[in-house]
């Protein structure tokens, strides 16, 4: 509306100004009279209404280094930008080594604060840790990505394994020149397991099973058979041995459960033996628990174990209220259920609807070596796995499942079809059958009540870098701080927790650690953990593909080639000139 009642007023305006002009009884200088009135008005239209027009915008650009950059880039960019950037070196720590070209700056929200100015930012060299990046706010990060580091690229293993478990390493390596490379995992002195990668480069796993509970750091190196070209540290947390309640089923006496009877109750787990003597007679025996009746099973008694170890003769001739009884408890309880399994075994006698099959083997007594552990068993038959079901173990060659896993409701249910394993024992592979039962009773063990646990969001946690740390369990005393303490119980610091809004379970800390190794994480009240911080030097080439995928934003590099175009208005100044020069030649040809 306004814009009108303006343009109304202007145009009567101009057209006064014209019409006396015109009109004026001296007729000296009329045309020019006419124009100076005309300039005038659109003068003052133009104030209030300027034109735009579209002009090249320089950004404000600077320059962010961090280790590894390459001066080439460097310069290159200095050529593109000009002389005048302003070049920063990422220093967390006050004692790091900065370019003379470069100015140290340990917080990235100080380059907001100096720089109100600043829009973008050019990253060189190795990158930023993901939990800094957020202090940049606003400032766009356009990273200049060096070459693909040779070495390894990516790496994961289970950083806390229960006693008897597999510590497995998987991961991906590339030789910085082609060739056949060896990747081998080492732990207290000696070398595992290796593999070979022919070209040097390729994926890789490897595994090793600790003898002890307690902190262990590994190491995955790399190189040709008789010369070291990298090494890694992996740590982990060996747990002890969860104590379990363990009911052991059998149709006939068994060499297989008695030895797996003697062998769990030697470890301190509550086993129960109930095993078929003759018809409508059984025996029963106990270890680590008072006696109890075993003569039938109702979900009162399966509700006091953990797991039900059962041959398939033995669970096909249970009672139907026996049946039901342990198919409700597998399934809504959460009862885990271990099947040996016969060449013979119908599907329904492999606890329920599973998706296992049993394959019966060609007749041979030859032992057959597994993939894991690494020994040999006699297999009569295999097992034909469909999802859901997962293997557990397997036979090397050819690849075929001997022991999977399926979850069935709450529980799960593992199926084996090796009939002994009691003969590792008796060829002294004892830890080799330690540890291939503690693999299947893990897997079917019934879950444990959740527990509080401290979760690392960055995989290689750094002295001198903020470390983003989350606390599953435990909202009941979210005020109270964690203390930080390393191996020796010294003191290092205290965590200031803050609890998540959508899930009070949860609570989150960032934490800073000054120096390199195990440190144990603890709340007043729950059970101590350990964390175990990397050197600088450590997993640098997997650390900085991972923050290249996280951080690298191919659009915005192309995009800060290019100046940016905006739309301004002309300055209001000239039309206030315009109109005083207008206006002043009207007053003065009025006054000669």
């Amino acid at each position: 509306m306004m814009f009108y009642v303006l343009l109304s007023a202007c145009l009567l305006a101009g057209l006064g100004v014209a019409l006396a002009a015109f009109y004026r009884p001296d007729r000296r200088r009329r045309l020019l009279r006419v124009l100076a009135g005309l300039v005038a008005v659109a003068a003052l239209w133009l104030l209030a209404f300027p034109p735009r027009h579209t002009v090249s915008v320089a950004r404000s650009e600077a320059i962010l280094l961090t280790p590894g950059y390459q001066p080439d880039t460097l310069r290159t960019l200095l050529r593109r930008l000009g002389p005048a950037t302003r070049v920063w070196f990422y220093a967390p720590d006050s004692g790091a080594a900065v370019p003379t070209v470069a100015v140290a700056v340990a917080r990235l929200g100080a380059l907001a604060e100096q720089r109100p100015a600043l829009r973008y930012l050019h990253l060189l060299g190795a990158g930023l840790p993901a939990a800094v990046v957020p202090e940049l706010d606003s400032i766009r990060l356009l990273w200049h990505t060096p070459p693909a580091p040779a070495g390894f690229q990516a790496a994961a293993w289970n950083r806390r394994l229960e006693l008897g478990q597999p510590l497995v390493v998987e991961g991906r390596y590339r030789a910085a020149a082609p060739g056949p490379v060896w990747v081998r995992l080492q732990a207290a002195g000696a070398t595992h397991d290796s593999v070979q990668l022919p070209g040097g480069s390729g994926r890789f796993q490897l595994r090793y099973t600790p003898k002890a509970a307690g902190r262990l750091v590994a190491t995955v190196s790399a190189g040709p058979l008789r010369r070291l070209l990298t090494a890694e540290p992996v740590p982990a947390e060996v747990l002890p041995t969860r104590p379990l309640r363990v009911l052991l089923l059998a149709a006939t006496p068994s060499f297989e459960l008695k030895f797996l009877r003697n062998h769990l109750a030697a470890r301190q787990h509550a086993v129960a033996w109930r095993t078929g003597i003759s018809r409508g007679l059984t025996q029963t025996e106990f270890s680590n628990q008072p006696a109890t009746d075993l003569s039938r099973l109702t979900p009162a008694l399966l509700a006091r174990y953990d797991v039900v170890v059962a041959d398939a003769a033995a669970l096909g001739g249970l009672a139907g209220p026996e049946a039901q009884a342990v198919h409700t408890a597998q399934r809504t309880a959460g009862l885990g259920l271990v099947v040996l399994a016969e060449t013979t075994t119908p599907p329904r006698s492999l606890g329920g609807a599973t998706t296992m099959r049993v394959l019966p083997q060609p007749a041979t007594d030859r032992p057959q070596r597994l993939a894991w552990p690494a020994t040999k068993a006699v297999v009569p038959a295999t097992l034909q796995l469909s999802a859901p079901a997962r293997l557990l173990v397997g036979i090397a060659n050819p690849a075929r499942a001997v022991v999977a896993a399926q979850r069935l409701g709450v529980g799960t249910v593992v199926v084996s079809v090796l009939p002994e394993t009691y003969p590792w024992v008796l060829q002294n592979e004892t830890a080799t059958y330690a540890a291939y039962w503690s693999r299947l009773l893990s897997a079917a063990a019934r879950p444990e009540t959740a527990a509080t646990e401290w979760m690392a969001l960055e995989p290689w946690p750094r002295a001198g870098l903020p470390v983003a740390l989350q606390l599953a369990g435990g909202a009941a005393s979210a005020t109270r701080p964690a203390l930080v303490s390393n191996a020796a119980g010294g003191p290092l610091g205290r965590l200031a927790l803050r609890q998540d809004a959508l899930l009070p379970e949860w609570s989150t800390a960032t934490y800073w650690p000054t120096q390199s190794g195990w440190q144990q994480l603890q709340r007043p009240g729950l059970p101590a953990q350990w964390l175990y911080i990397f050197g600088a030097q450590d997993w640098q080439a997997a650390e900085q593909l991972r923050r290249a995928s996280a951080l690298l934003q191919p659009a915005g590099i192309a995009a800060a080639s290019t100046p940016a175009q905006q739309q301004i208005a002309w300055p209001a100044g000239w039309f206030v000139a315009l109109f005083v020069l207008a206006a002043g030649f009207l007053w003065l040809e009025e006054k000669l």
